[in-house]
């Protein structure tokens, strides 16, 4: 019988690793920065070889020695990307993305899988992903990018992932993106049993307002303070379904809280709505801060395992083989990167279909912050070229490196 290993990158407390457990892969490797969520790995999967380290750093592990492994997975940090944040990018020192990328000509998985926020689909980072495709038709992978929603499988909540797999050939025409499953519980419906566990009795009147899935749930960073919901928009939307977001409770509300009583919700409660339960039971160790981060800044567990589910269908070529080929996002970019010399403006403009120069101008500024763009000027002509890729892949004199060194008490 044919066994599916795994080795997970930025592991987390275990969001991934328990979704692509349910679906079948057995984990070689899980490599985390944080202490506390190594714990959490430990004390869930005693047998499973845990490394807590710079994932980056080879004195931590080797990926040369899990060569050949069936699956590279991960959550790599989000804060690049992020729409909250500034999305420096391959500037941002917590960038491992394109690192993990490059990763795929080291190990030569059968599959990549890698998951990040929402901000990283949008046009701000159009030539950053398509150098990821290109890199990995470099390597003999066929990839796609996919935004999946966290309700669309089971899970009481909004929380838009962004999804990079890549296989290799003889498998990728077998993947087939999950489809949505029904619709998801409401927060009421979710959590009425865990806010009656204290004798609340206002517990149902309270699950009868909180009748809507829950925004997306922002784990935060160490540098900021203690956990709460999220900003000020999130807050509001959890005011609405009766949740006080400012906040997390130790306890659900006792016997003898009024019944109009605006609770806060537990770890246990949060965990809940990202998709933890009955069908996905894990314990989270630490403090409430802690434990508030790690089941905050998860992957949810239902969504991968729909995820993992389907690369292991891929494996075993189930179902109808269709057309699969690395999408197209950024024609500027290809434009440039194609082209050994100068390229004019007017031919980019040609190529990439635009009649506005401004618009032109407006995406040469966005790949310069993640690629050395070369421009010459002769009088008033202008011309550009495609220099080389800001983020750190691996590069032994990278800024990268004495930047995580001051940061990292304050990177999550």
């Amino acid at each position: 019988m044919n066994t599916f290993d795994v080795v997970e990158i930025c592991a987390g407390a275990g969001g991934q690793a328990l979704g692509l457990e349910k679906a079948g892969f057995e984990h070689a490797l899980a490599v985390e920065l944080d202490n506390n969520a190594c714990n959490t790995l430990r004390a869930n999967r005693p047998s499973w070889k845990v490394v807590e380290g710079d994932v980056a750093d080879q004195a931590v592990w080797r990926p040369s020695d899990y060569r050949g492994v069936s699956l590279l997975a991960g959550g790599v940090p989000c804060p690049p990307f992020s729409i909250a944040g500034k999305q420096l990018g391959a500037s941002d020192e917590r960038d491992l993305f394109a690192w993990a990328v490059t990763q795929v000509e080291v190990v030569q998985p059968r599959a990549l899988l890698l998951e990040n926020v929402r901000g990283l689909s949008m046009p701000r980072f159009a030539g950053y992903r398509q150098h990821v495709l290109d890199r990995l038709t470099e390597l003999g992978y066929i990839a796609e990018w996919r935004l999946l929603h966290a309700s669309d499988f089971g899970v009481p909540q909004l929380r838009p992932r962004f999804i990079l797999v890549a296989l290799k050939a003889e498998d990728a025409p077998y993947f087939h993106w999950p489809e949505p499953e029904a619709a998801p519980p409401t927060v009421g419906e979710t959590l009425v049993d865990l806010m009656a566990a204290g004798g609340w009795r206002g517990a149902k009147k309270w699950a009868k307002k909180a009748n809507k899935i829950a925004p997306t749930i922002v784990g935060g960073s160490k540098k900021h303070g203690g956990a709460d919901l999220g900003p000020t928009r999130a807050k509001r939307a959890w005011a609405e379904i009766g949740v006080d977001a400012l906040g997390v409770a130790d306890a659900p509300p006792p016997a003898g809280t009024p019944a109009d009583f605006m609770p806060k919700l537990t770890c246990d409660m949060v965990a809940r709505i990202q998709g933890w339960s009955d069908a996905y039971p894990w314990e989270f160790t630490g403090r409430k801060t802690s434990r508030y981060r790690q089941i905050g800044n998860a992957f949810p567990p239902p969504v991968a395992h729909a995820v993992g589910a389907a690369i292991m269908r891929a494996f075993q070529h189930e179902g109808s083989p269709r057309e699969l080929e690395n999408t197209e996002h950024d024609p500027v970019y290809r434009a440039l990167r194609s082209s050994e010399s100068f390229v004019t403006p007017e031919r980019l403009m040609k190529i990439a279909r635009l009649e506005n120069p401004a618009e032109l101008e407006r995406r040469i500024g966005l790949l310069s912050r993640d690629f050395d763009v070369e421009i010459q000027t002769d009088g008033t002509k202008t011309r550009y070229k495609l220099g080389d890729f800001k983020a750190f892949t691996g590069q032994e004199n990278h800024e990268r490196h004495n930047l995580f060194l001051q940061h990292r008490a304050r990177i999550s």
